[in-house]
């Protein structure tokens, strides 16, 4: 019995050992498998998430896209690139301006009572066209006198052709004779003074000499051009060279400019000179030096340049402030406005239509790239462009700081 008990106790013991060996050997192996696979899966699963998200992004780097609608709101522009004349030049200011002659302050030669105004300001006129009409006694006084005397002018002539032939024959004393002449000779001049005030006037001589009386003068313009102002109403009394309108003939514009006295030796007649106004800071007008001044002024120190504008343009106006620069040997090159740069730290950039090879006609695509700037002339920045590029782009004149602020934005809604 005792060895019976030995003997069982040694075979239970085995039994346990070999049932704990095998199953944590197996549990250990399939739980690796298992866990190695399902990482598997998840991991899978990610990349497969992630490709699908990449592959889902349509935008390209450096490429935004907007609607028409959303272009015309924040009034994007666009232009072909120029080339421009930059350089070291003189930098000037000046006035455009109105010679004498090409200007005309308008008042009448009598007093009158103001009867009707053909015009208003802004007008277009032609030279001889009425601008007003007055009307006084005096008018109808002069007209009178004119009459009378011209009647009696007549008489006179007559009677100094008579007496002359009589004088001749040795019939009438040269006392009659002499008295006859002297009174058609003054009588002629008379009328021949009251005829050109008449014509000053503006009346027709010959009609008021047939009986034709006017109760009103006509005010009219000596030069074509534009009416600056109406300086009289209805009704009102204008004496004589009082100022009634001015007309100014805009086609002969000129600008006057101001060079300070360091500059003078640098300027001479025939230079070109590029210039702007404030009402069209991106456009560049040329003018060609017409004269250089002679005397200074004392405030400030500078002499008067005046120049020939060679593209008039019926927007330009006697008055308007305008910055230019007079050419020494300026160099071409690319340039934008300022306001087509953006920058980033160090880096600038401009936007450029995209040309996409299927549009959308509702859909605008720009694309951003990097430029270099070189010289900052009157408002234009030089650039050099990425090789590759083409010279007939389109650039973003206007707008181009709100198309990087849509790009950053696309970009963060993308990386949420």
């Amino acid at each position: 019995m005792k060895n019976l008990a030995i003997i069982s106790a040694v075979l239970l013991t085995f039994l346990i050992v070999g049932c704990n060996d095998k199953p944590d050997s197996e549990l250990g192996h399939n739980e690796e498998s298992t866990t190695s696979e399902t990482m598997g899966e998840d991991q899978d699963g990610h990349n497969e998430g992630g490709h699908e998200e990449e592959g889902g992004h349509e935008e390209k780097e450096g490429v935004v896209e907007i609607s028409k609608q959303q272009a015309e709101t924040i009034g994007l522009e666009t232009k072909i690139l120029e080339t421009r004349n930059l350089g070291n030049n003189i930098k000037v200011t000046g006035t455009l301006e109105l010679f004498p002659q090409d200007k005309a302050n308008i008042s009448p030669f009598v007093g009158g009572n103001v009867s009707s105004i053909k015009v208003v300001p802004g007008d277009n006129v032609r030279k001889g066209q009425v601008l007003a009409y007055i009307e006084h006694p005096d008018i109808i006084a002069i007209q009178q006198e004119y009459q009378e005397k011209n009647d009696e002018l007549v008489f006179l002539k007559q009677d100094f052709e008579r007496k002359q032939t009589l004088y001749d024959k040795g019939v009438s004393s040269g006392k009659e004779f002499q008295m006859a002449q002297s009174k058609f000779r003054s009588t002629t001049s008379s009328v021949n003074g009251l005829k050109s005030k008449l014509r000053l006037l503006g009346l027709n001589s010959s009609k008021v000499a047939e009986g034709e009386i006017y109760s009103a003068v006509p005010i009219t313009t000596p030069l074509s051009g534009y009416v600056g102002k109406v300086m009289v109403s209805l009704g009102d009394y204008v004496a004589p060279q009082t100022q009634m309108f001015s007309i100014s003939d805009n086609s002969k514009i000129y600008v006057n400019f101001k060079v300070y006295e360091k500059d003078i030796k640098q300027i001479k007649e025939g230079q070109q000179i590029y210039f702007s106004t404030a009402s069209k800071p991106d456009e560049l007008l040329k003018a060609t030096v017409r004269s250089v001044g002679q005397t200074f002024e004392s405030d400030p120190k500078s002499i008067e340049v005046l120049a020939d504008i060679e593209n008039k343009d019926k927007d330009l106006l006697p008055g308007m402030y305008v910055e230019g620069r007079i050419v020494q040997g300026g160099k071409s090159g690319f340039a934008v406005p300022e306001q087509a740069i953006v920058k980033e730290g160090e880096q600038s950039y401009i936007f450029i239509v995209s040309e996409d090879e299927n549009p959308d006609q509702n859909k605008m695509k720009y694309k951003r790239i990097p430029v270099s700037t070189g010289v900052n002339d009157l408002g234009f920045v030089e650039v050099n462009l990425p090789t590759g590029t083409s010279e007939n782009v389109k650039i973003v004149t206007n707008g181009a700081y709100t198309l990087s602020s849509e790009m950053v934005k696309g970009e963060l809604e993308h990386g949420h």
